[in-house]
């Protein structure tokens, strides 16, 4: 394989944090007078919590729910939970195992603060050469602006970088920014995520140190 490098989504990759952040925002709907069903929430796995907010209260227009409020409140009640939020098994290991061999970065939606917390719950903080977050872009996901911008901190071409992703919107702007997609079963289906024509469906990260080895 030709690749020089790899980026690494974050929330559904490394760190298993997606049910802290349903859980914060769920509460903050309901605190705001909106009771958010699974079936709403379901499509907005993987996506800012900007685009979540504003999208999903499109669906409750009687309640006249502001996103700053709602946001206030999610952000309160994920930094509440977080430290409850473990390692997808193999994450941490396969992430220094990368770093001897490929030029790694780190492109996520996550906030800058969001980042740095998870990255030392994970040890990882000193790992990463290049980190784009969401504080670093202007379009989030599937737009495919981080991955771009990571693929230029790394001084690689986007078609000389894997992508581990887990989210279908993460697939989707990995795809159109021209990087190879590796997704993990952490987050969505496999035929889901086929469907959005990642490169590769695994369901470890065993399974893609194999493929890469």
């Amino acid at each position: 394989m030709s690749e020089k490098a790899i980026l690494f989504d974050m929330d559904g990759v490394l760190i298993d944090s997606e049910s802290i952040h349903k859980f914060a925002i769920v509460k903050a709907f309901l605190e705001s007078g909106a009771a958010l069903t699974d079936e709403q929430y379901a499509p907005y796995r993987g996506s800012p919590d900007e685009t979540i907010m504003r999208e999903l209260s499109l669906h409750f227009p009687s309640s006249r729910l502001e996103v700053a409020t709602l946001l206030r409140r999610k952000n309160y009640h994920f930094e509440a939970h977080e430290h409850r939020a473990k390692a997808i098994p193999g994450a941490v290991e396969f992430v220094r195992w990368a770093k001897e061999r490929y030029r790694i970065a780190l492109a996520t939606s996550g906030t800058p603060r969001n980042v740095r917390a998870a990255l030392q719950l994970l040890g990882l903080e000193d790992a990463f050469a290049c980190v784009m977050d969401r504080a670093a872009v202007t379009h989030p996901k599937p737009h495919p602006e981080v991955f771009l911008k990571a693929a230029m901190g790394l001084n690689c071409a986007p078609d000389e970088c894997f992508v581990i992703e887990d989210s279908l919107n993460g697939v989707l702007a990995a795809k159109a920014a021209g990087c190879k997609v590796i997704a993990i079963t952490t987050s969505f289906k496999r035929a889901q995520l086929i469907e959005v024509k990642a490169d590769y469906v695994l369901d470890s990260f065993e399974e893609i140190r194999a493929l890469l080895a």
